[in-house]
């Protein structure tokens, strides 16, 4: 019998729902931006003012996005899949479906105790509770006991901890993990060194930005 994908009735009435939902981002964005801009101009950190502006906002990547990561995972049958910014469980809900599939287990991280609790549900409402767990505080924190090997990740919280996180997940990666980025036209100058650090063989990846969304560096340990 074929394990059920991204056609399973629940996994797509729940992002159906979820995607609808966030499309009222854009009036989150657009109250916060003064306040970004402020930030901007006095040198304060990104991940220092977003949290409590962007509380209850869903971030999600594209749907185009989210069938590629499932396929990417799918193809080198993942089985310990990572999450850094989890938010609403967008994102959580197609590498879950993936985990489910591969027989392994899905990693989400986040922060804001509300959206925990909203991702959480979402994966219960879309069928993936068993194979997801979604780990509650500072990433740089939770992540440092999860265990290896840790075959794909993605990176989609604050610009300025991808690599951070990264680096305390490097020693539990699997040889030929993938290691997806968002954002990388987005924040194109917050995320230079990231893209600069994947791009320099010497650092054991072979990397690239796929043209999708907001731009998604894809990169393949080796």
């Amino acid at each position: 019998m074929i394990a059920a994908g991204l056609d399973d009735p629940k996994i797509a009435a729940t992002l159906d729902r979820l995607y609808e939902k966030a499309r009222g981002d854009r009036w989150v964005f657009a109250r916060a931006l003064p306040q970004l801009a402020f930030a901007f101009f006095t040198g304060r950190r990104v991940s220092e003012v977003m949290p409590g502006l962007l509380s209850h906002a869903y971030l999600p990547i594209t749907r185009e996005q989210g069938e590629m990561l499932y396929l990417a995972a799918r193809a080198i049958r993942a089985r310990t899949l990572v999450e850094f910014g989890t938010s609403f469980g967008i994102s959580s809900i197609f590498l879950a479906a993936a985990a489910r599939a591969n027989g392994g287990r899905f990693y989400g991280t986040e922060k804001e105790p509300a959206k925990i609790a909203a991702a959480r549900a979402n994966l219960g409402e879309a069928g993936l509770a068993e194979v997801s767990d979604v780990l509650a505080g500072d990433a740089l924190e939770t992540l440092r006991t999860l265990a290896g090997p840790v075959d794909l990740v993605l990176l989609d919280g604050w610009k300025d901890l991808y690599l951070p996180v990264l680096e305390l997940l490097l020693p539990k990666l699997s040889p030929g993990a993938l290691v997806f980025a968002d954002n990388i036209f987005t924040f194109k100058k917050t995320l230079a060194p990231y893209v600069a650090h994947m791009r320099d063989r010497r650092n054991g990846f072979e990397s690239t930005t796929l043209p999708i969304g907001h731009g998604m560096e894809m990169s393949i340990c080796i």
